[in-house]
């Protein structure tokens, strides 16, 4: 069987045609695809990280503030109740979160609440005393059905409390009593909201999900999920304690692309185990692909017939021109970087034809162009510039390989903005967006070209240097001085003089050591220290 030129010319610009669209669509849409992951699902990975660390925070003040709240005078025998139930209820009135405060003796008795709620009544059967006389007790979110009774509910819904509670000690250090505390826990709604308002933002569809690690159940939540198990594998990893993201499918339900993190505790605080998960439909998070692929579908089929009409009425002037360029057309189709589809000022028509191809050949390039700058975009926080978390994890695998090569040493200086809150809540947060990327230059003027400076969010900063084995804490020192110096520098921003301050954390990796997440929560540990010891300074965490 044998075809006319026409036929096979229009036939087969339709056929190269659709054959590069379809190259197109499972290039782009691959790399699309991991790109979109890879940023949707480490903003994920990282809110979620951050809601667990709040959670774990936030349980830690309580605790301590139930702790220093039973060393005072007042709990000492011969009791004052007065002077008990006045602290008793100035806490719960300083921090409304403790709904219910009260002093048991040690056979249980409620001596003295907030509200005089329970007073005179035993408990002596509950955990909250069971387990707080024998040392500080933390426990579990749970129902309080007769507490739920005797406190003011407008809404009427089940009131659910996590309990607080810590053994009293005379002075000769006999237990004279227990301190327990409810706290209610609407205050995670309070932490839901700060990680989703500005979520909301870039996403949507998003869901945080808390889940016990006693039962499997759902916490915290939508409404339709709360008081349900879960098995997920994002669950299973987080209890691992990894803090990451895939793409799940739920049964009987779309997929999710997942982030998940695990509450581990915070300092002292060993925490509750409660993993933290915050989803996206995938179908919305990869939208933008899909929409992508139908385009270049269309534009190619598009392509496809306009070729092929303009070869069939072109095909009897320019078979011989044309064989040039299916010929360099194969060059280029098998991977000839140099090869150039000619023109011809012969026929005006096949110059046309020419033309197009080049233009094909340069939309390939720029599509491709713009792959690469989506990719880069995905390792850089878009605000400052600097590297991300992801591009800082990438930087350590590769310093670490050269660190055991030359037997030298790495210094992690961890890093937070003395003072920054104070200019977001004076000047605006575009005065603190500002303020941050003037500190994104001065911290790169304070290190080398191959070392790194990375934003982990908000105004916390981590700096990687390539140290000596000799004198790694004298040298990573100096820099962190220069750092603390310029960041003083004032800024000017808006027609105001801006100044803060800068509080350092350092530790140091050696090739015998820990791994670098080890020591990066070394110097994480460092930073609070310096918070805690005045501020604008730099402190070397002793394990390290």
């Amino acid at each position: 069987m044998s075809f006319n030129l026409r036929t096979l010319f229009s036939s087969a610009f339709a056929v190269i045609i659709i054959l590069l669209t379809a190259l197109l669509i499972f290039v782009i849409g691959s790399q699309s695809t991991k790109s979109v992951e890879k940023s949707i699902g480490g903003s994920l990975a990282e809110e979620a990280y951050q809601m667990a660390e709040k959670l774990d925070h936030f349980m830690w003040s309580r605790s301590g503030e139930v702790e220093v709240l039973s060393k005072l005078n007042a709990f000492q025998e011969p009791y004052d109740k007065a002077e008990i139930s006045g602290l008793l209820n100035q806490l719960k009135s300083s921090l409304p979160v403790f709904t219910w405060v009260g002093f048991l003796d040690p056979a249980g008795n409620v001596l003295s609440s907030t509200d005089n709620i329970l007073l005179a009544q035993n408990i002596s059967q509950r955990p909250v005393f069971q387990e707080g006389i024998k040392g500080l007790f933390i426990g579990d979110v749970h129902d309080a059905v007769l507490l739920s009774k005797l406190l003011p509910n407008p809404g009427g819904e089940d009131l659910q409390f996590v309990d607080v509670s810590v053994p009293i000690y005379s002075k000769q250090g006999q237990v004279t009593g227990v301190l327990a505390a409810h706290l209610s826990w609407e205050w995670s709604r309070e932490v839901e909201k700060s990680i989703l308002a500005p979520l909301k933002d870039r996403m949507t569809d998003v869901e945080v999900l808390v889940i016990s690690q006693k039962d499997d159940t759902v916490l915290l939540g939508p409404d339709r999920l709360v008081g349900q198990k879960m098995t997920d594998e994002a669950l299973r990893k987080a209890r691992n304690g990894e803090n990451s993201w895939i793409v799940e499918k739920q049964k009987g339900e779309d997929s999710y692309l997942t982030g998940y993190a695990y509450g581990d505790g915070y300092l002292n605080y060993p925490g509750l185990g409660w993993s933290v998960i915050i989803r996206q439909p995938a179908e919305i998070a990869f939208a933008s692909v899909h929409q992508l692929e139908r385009f270049i579908i269309l534009s190619g089929m598009a392509a496809a017939v306009i070729f092929g009409i303009l070869g069939w009425f072109l095909a009897g002037w320019i078979a011989r021109p044309l064989n040039a360029i299916s010929y360099t057309a194969d060059l280029l189709s098998s991977g000839a970087a140099d090869a150039e589809i000619p023109s011809s000022s012969l026929i005006k028509d096949v110059a046309v034809l020419s033309a197009s191809l080049r233009n094909l050949v340069g939309n390939l390039t720029k599509t491709e162009s713009k792959l690469n700058y989506m990719s880069d975009m995905a390792l850089h926080d878009v605000l400052t510039g600097l590297p991300n978390r992801a591009a800082l994890e990438e930087f350590l695998a590769l310093a670490v390989s050269k660190a055991q090569q030359n037997r030298t040493t790495l210094s992690f200086l961890y890093l937070d903005l003395d003072g920054f809150k104070k200019v977001n809540d004076t000047y605006g947060h575009a005065a603190g967006d500002a303020l941050l990327q003037q500190v994104a230059v001065r911290l790169l003027d304070c290190t080398r070209e191959h070392e790194i400076v990375a934003r982990l969010g908000g105004d916390e900063f981590v700096v990687i240097l390539h140290t000596s084995a000799a004198r790694p804490m004298y040298e990573a020192e100096i820099v962190a001085a220069r750092i603390i110096s310029k960041i003083n520098l004032p800024v000017m921003i808006g027609g105001h003089s801006l100044h803060v301050g800068c509080s350092v954390g350092a530790a140091v990796w050696t090739p015998d050591g820990a791994d670098t997440s080890e020591t990066m929560r070394l110097a994480d540990e460092a930073l609070y220290i310096s918070k805690r010891s005045g501020k604008n300074r730099i402190t070397f965490e002793a394990a390290s």
